[in-house]
């Protein structure tokens, strides 16, 4: 290299990369973009990655410090996946050292040297198809449709009703981009969907499968990453963060569920796995598939304008017919705990017909709240705005936003009242209910407290396949993805809290969501029946859904968003400011607001105001919420507004980020 100037990106919040020399142990010609090198940086050496070279600084050379060391003798990413992060770093606005380094496993990160070829652990061996794939004339359609053109860039969205057999379609393509000598990245919304369709994966495909995810020990972690790096593992399947794992082949993209939350990163470097693998596909010039049966506004309206190509499966596979869809409505009705007569009778009349029933609440714990009888205290964390939960088993008060734990007190606080109430429910204490009402029935609870130790997942999942669990009791882990076949029946406990939600894009995923927990039901040769309670059984939108389906309610929300000048037809950025002190976050954010406006008329600010969830983990949390018509009006106008709100003296008092396409408003 001529230019001697290394440009080098550490992993620090600060949006500028760190200018060095070459020190006398290293040779300028040697290193190449992608390598990891040791730098000193605030009187230690810290792990940078080199980005470039440069003929020049800024900063005069006598002050600039030197490299001695580099990590690598190659660099760990190509210049194609650099390109990526490069984008990542100007779309969503976010400071360079963060964005690469969450591109590497911990162990790289923390500086550990790569292993030789020798070093390497034997290749598992991959197993022989147990099985051919045999398509439904639907799933084929699609398949030939999807892979039309492997060569080029193409974004499809497979919308495939609940039981169609997408995960069939996604196999087989991938059956041919692995007999092409490429390899395919499958991203997934939960762990806890890993398992299912890793064994699905393997059962049809005679090559190496990598997986990629939080629950993996560090080293495996690294393994599977050099291996999908190296091009040795050919399929490739994780969650949000695996979208960052850098391919020797790349041949094919698929984001299945692609509407899910889980999908955006909702604190530090906040990207969305979904829309990066769509820019990733673009710069590698290969097809993604983005499947879901309830896909997202986003990617209705982009197939709508032709930015994506639209295949359906319109039908369950192997014949399944739909469910049946009940509303109970709760008004005047005697409950039994969260119970109304007609939901417990349909699950005594499954139990007794040899089936399985699976019950949907999104709310962990044993009670959403403790409240005082005599005088109306409700337990509430310290240092959050909210409400603790319940959590009988573990006798504990738990915060679900900061973990604080505390003893439930043995009198109220406020009037040495005796008599605590346990107000509503979580999947803690519906399990508890269900097991004695139906003694006779083996009742499995499937939520994040019950999944947590590893291999739990695995463990609860091979119960429900043999049989052994009859009633399932589950939060959105069991919502979507699953197939168990011997489910008959689904009762959806409480689906009022989306028609009732503060974020405009609550009815949104209430439809997804009872969509997604209503195809668990009768996907094999029995009929299945879903039960919804609800105290709004006239909702428009919620008759909407269950008479018409998802494309009608998605039609309408479609058109109520252009009015209302609402994504997917404007876009949206929000910065957050918080600190211990509520005026200190505002006055931020009142200086930053005052200077895009001098700076970006054409983009609309509104704020600051009070974050719905005010105060998280001793911090009071305010925000202003800025809207454009195009998106290049954030590229061309917040870079600089960042950079002069990093250097202010307002910043330095107030922890503060920057959310491009905020998903979650609280």
């Amino acid at each position: 290299m001529r230019d001697t100037i290394l440009q080098v990106a550490v992993d620090v919040p600060l949006r500028r990369r760190f200018d060095y020399l070459p020190g006398a142990r290293i040779k300028a010609a040697s290193l190449s973009p992608g390598m990891r090198l040791r730098a000193p940086f605030g009187g230690r050496k810290r792990i940078g990655l080199l980005l470039g070279c440069a003929a020049r600084s800024a900063i005069a050379p006598d002050k600039l410090k030197r490299i001695d060391e580099a990590v690598d003798a190659a660099p760990l990413f190509d210049r194609s996946h650099l390109a990526l992060l490069d984008w990542a770093v100007r779309y969503y606005q976010h400071p360079v050292g963060e964005v690469m380094f969450t591109a590497m496993p911990g162990l790289l990160r923390q500086g550990r040297v790569l292993p030789t070829a020798d070093e390497e652990p034997p290749a598992e061996e991959a197993k022989e198809p147990a099985a051919t794939i045999h398509l439904n004339p639907d799933q084929a359609a699609a398949v030939e449709a999807l892979a039309a053109d492997p060569r080029a860039y193409r974004a499809h969205l497979l919308q495939g009703v609940t039981g169609s057999g997408k995960t069939e379609v996604y196999i087989e393509l991938a059956r041919r981009v692995v007999a092409a000598g490429e390899q395919v990245l499958i991203l997934v919304p939960e762990i806890g969907l890993t398992p299912q369709f890793l064994e699905r994966l393997r059962r049809r495909l005679p090559t190496r499968i990598a997986a990629l995810h939080s629950k993996l020990g560090e080293a495996e972690r690294l393994r599977n990453w050099l291996a999908a790096r190296d091009g040795r593992a050919r399929v490739i399947v994780g969650t949000r963060s695996a979208v960052w794992t850098p391919l020797k082949h790349p041949g094919l993209f698929i984001v299945d569920e692609e509407h899910d939350l889980s999908y955006k990163q909702e604190s530090g470097f906040r990207y969305s796995a979904r829309d990066v693998a769509v820019m990733r596909a673009r710069l590698a010039e290969r097809p993604i598939v983005l499947g879901s049966a309830t896909p997202s506004l986003e990617s209705l309206r982009n197939a709508r304008s032709g930015k994506f190509r639209l295949s359906r499966l319109r039908r369950r596979a192997a014949g399944a017919a739909a469910p049946v869809i009940r509303l109970i409505n709760l008004q005047n009705q005697q409950i039994r705990g969260a119970f109304s007569h007609s939901l417990l009778q349909a699950l005594q009349e499954n139990l007794e017909a040899g089936n399985q029933s699976l019950l949907f609440l999104n709310r962990r714990g044993y009670a959403p709240a403790v409240l005082c009888h005599g005088c109306g205290w409700i337990a509430r964390c310290a240092r959050c705005s909210i409400n603790m939960t319940w959590h009988k088993a573990d006798k504990r008060l738990v915060c679900h936003h900061c973990e604080r734990r505390r003893a439930l007190p043995s009198a109220c606080p406020e009037c040495d009242g005796e008599r605590l109430l346990e107000v509503g429910h979580g999947t803690q204490r519906l399990s508890r209910a269900i097991a004695e009402r139906f003694p006779q029935a083996k009742v499995l609870r499937i939520d994040r407290d019950s999944a947590r130790r590893r291999g739990s997942m695995d463990e609860m999942l091979a119960q429900i396949e043999s049989g052994a669990a009859q009633i399932l009791i589950g939060t959105q882990m069991l919502a979507k993805g699953h197939h168990f076949p011997a489910v008959t029946l689904v009762g959806i406990v409480d689906a009022d809290s989306g028609l009732l939600g503060a974020d405009f894009r609550a009815t949104e995923r209430m439809a997804q969501l009872i969509t997604q927990v209503s195809g668990r039901a009768g996907r094999a040769d029995k009929p299945g029946v879903v039960y919804i309670q609800t105290h709004y059984p006239e909702h428009p939108l919620l008759r909407l859904l269950i008479q018409q389906g998802y494309d009608a309610f998605a039609a309408s929300l479609l058109r109520e968003r252009r009015q209302a000048e609402l994504p997917p037809y404007r876009y949206l950025a929000l910065l957050r400011a918080e600190a211990r002190d509520s005026a200190v976050a505002v006055a931020f954010l009142e200086f930053a607001r005052e200077r895009l406006a001098a700076m970006a008329a054409a983009i609309a600010i509104s704020g600051p105001y009070a974050a719905p969830l005010e105060k998280k983990q001793g911090r009071y949390r305010h925000q202003l919420l800025l809207q454009a018509a195009e998106r290049k009006l954030f590229q061309s106008h917040l870079g600089d507004w960042l950079l002069e709100l990093e250097s202010s003296a307002a910043a330095k008092k107030a922890r503060w980020s920057l959310d491009i396409d905020p998903q979650d408003m609280i």
